[in-house]
């Protein structure tokens, strides 16, 4: 019942006219960023902080905005999708095996509406997640020394790969070199600068925020002017039709939402799997299940459902370790967690006790944004689609904008957008060696955290290192991390082959 009151309490917060409006944009910019193919959730939330910043918003205010692009990027990657059997970001793919079939079968509308649809179920059931799970995580609290949050820090940079991770030694470097960036400035401990080399305005570090606007949104602009050629997207090949769907086929469908969103939900809450597994395993394992006809991959309602269920309810799970244990579920959720500190709101097991303002606030609005998303996609399907027919000549300097403009507004210091310019670069670099960007990101934000509770551990114990295992918690994290790191060592080339066999097969079927 504390938990209803404290949801209760969350509505209060969300249902005021600012907060309303900004879960509206949040929703319709991130659908657009969502249908876009290349932007996906974490470059659209990327572009949009230095515009959160601007505005002078608050903790729950700016979270509730960006969440809002979160859930609505999720959305709308399931309209490139189907329309033009090109995923808007990679949970996508597996929508295109079905939903583009249905598209050329002159169902496109129906299997938008669809996917709206199952994207509500797996989103509002996630959420429901979220709030019974997350404050059960928040009870260990107590359980938590120094170098408990070591370990979890090492966690998160284990697990950070990912189950469809294809190459683990990448991400380790990416790892090292975020946390190598993040010793850039003063040592809080002796006082001495270190790696500034005698820049005055790298005594304070680097801007995390800069980091992440240069690595996702400069990198994507790079890298169009390094395949300008190839232009924007063109034409929809299909016709969207009737935009909604039968009840007789939501009936159909909602057996496999409802599975697939609890298969969602569980790939979410573990750190590194994300929406893209989540995606996998909710078609995969509904494929198996129901497809005795051998329909799947031909235009079968349930393929479309299946997969956007799973993804969604990925992405709402992925909130539930950020913000109860302060490990990112995803790319995306890492993201956020650079938000939250950069708002001095310390994400972990504290936080539902220290601000439950802004985590039940943002809980609320998660909600009211999950049926705006639902209200805005079936009606404005036409709409959305012609954002498609946006050429990247012209998207690509509005990216470019946004991140200058911003990032100055935040600042107002030209040494920092020349910091951006070279995080851009790197971002390139790093993209073209297929090197993962978010490591990069996560070992920036938690490095001085996870430096600071090493030391802490390490001088209580009077330079006994031991106390790193040194209880029952601390040995539970670092065995989670090593076989977090093995498990995609193992199996992570196979599945990610898998995934990218399975929509070649399915798509030679339709043709």
């Amino acid at each position: 019942m504390d938990v209803l009151a404290s949801l209760g309490d969350g509505f209060l917060i969300a249902l005021t006219w600012q907060n309303l409006l900004l879960a509206l944009l949040g929703c319709l910019l991130g659908t657009i960023m969502g249908a876009l193919p290349g932007l996906g959730p974490s470059n659209g939330v990327a572009i949009l902080i230095p515009l959160a910043f601007s505005l002078g918003l608050g903790p729950t205010p700016a979270l509730i905005l960006l969440t809002s692009v979160y859930y609505g990027a999720m959305y709308g990657g399931r309209i490139s999708s189907i329309l033009l059997n090109i995923p808007g970001d990679e949970p996508a793919l597996m929508t295109t095996l079905d939903g583009y079939p249905m598209a050329k079968q002159g169902r496109a509308g129906e299997a938008l509406a669809l996917s709206g649809v199952a994207s509500f179920v797996g989103a509002f059931l996630a959420t429901w997640g979220l709030v019974f799970l997350a404050p059960q995580l928040v009870k260990i609290a107590l359980l938590f020394g120094p170098a408990e949050y070591f370990a979890l820090f090492a966690l998160a940079f284990a697990t950070l790969g990912g189950i469809s991770s294809t190459n683990q030694a990448k991400s380790a470097f990416a790892a090292a070199l975020g946390l190598g960036l993040a010793t850039i400035g003063i040592d809080g401990q002796t006082g001495v600068p270190r790696f500034t080399f005698g820049e005055v305005h790298l005594y304070d570090g680097i801007d995390f925020l800069i980091a992440i606007v240069g690595l996702f949104a400069l990198s994507e602009v790079f890298i169009f002017l390094e395949n300008r050629h190839s232009g924007g997207a063109d034409e929809s090949k299909v016709k969207v039709g009737r935009i909604t769907p039968p009840l007789s086929m939501l009936k159909y469908c909602t057996p496999t939402m409802l599975r697939t969103s609890v298969l969602g939900f569980i790939a979410g809450v573990l750190p590194g799997a994300g929406a893209s597994l989540g995606s996998f395993i909710s078609y995969s394992m509904e494929k198996r299940m129901v497809d005795k006809e051998g329909t799947f991959g031909k235009g079968d309602p349930r393929g479309v459902a299946a997969p956007e269920a799973g993804n969604n309810a990925a992405a709402g799970g992925a909130l539930v370790p950020m913000l109860a244990l302060g490990v990112p579920g995803s790319g995306t959720t890492a993201v956020l967690l650079a938000v939250l500190l950069a708002l001095n709101i310390t994400p972990g097991p504290l936080l539902f006790t220290q601000n439950p303002d802004v985590v039940w606030g943002l809980i609320a609005a998660l909600f009211i944004g999950n049926i705006m998303l639902l209200l805005m996609n079936i009606p404005m399907v036409g709409l959305f689609t012609r954002l498609l027919l946006i050429p990247s000549r012209i998207l690509m300097p509005i990216v470019a904008m946004i991140s200058f403009v911003g990032i100055y507004g935040i600042s107002g210091s030209t040494f920092d957008l020349m910091v951006m310019v070279g995080f851009g670069v790197l971002g390139w670099v790093l993209r073209k060696l297929d090197v993962p960007l978010v490591p990069v990101i996560l070992g920036t934000l938690l490095g001085n955290a996870m430096e600071a509770n090493l030391r802490r551990a390490v001088t209580i114990s009077n330079g006994d290192w031991w106390v790193l295992v040194g209880s029952p918690l601390s040995i539970t994290l670092w065995s989670i991390a090593i076989i977090g790191f093995v498990l995609p060592i193992v199996f992570g080339k196979r599945l990610k082959k898998r995934m990218h066999m399975a929509k070649e097969e399915e798509s030679s079927f339709v043709d």
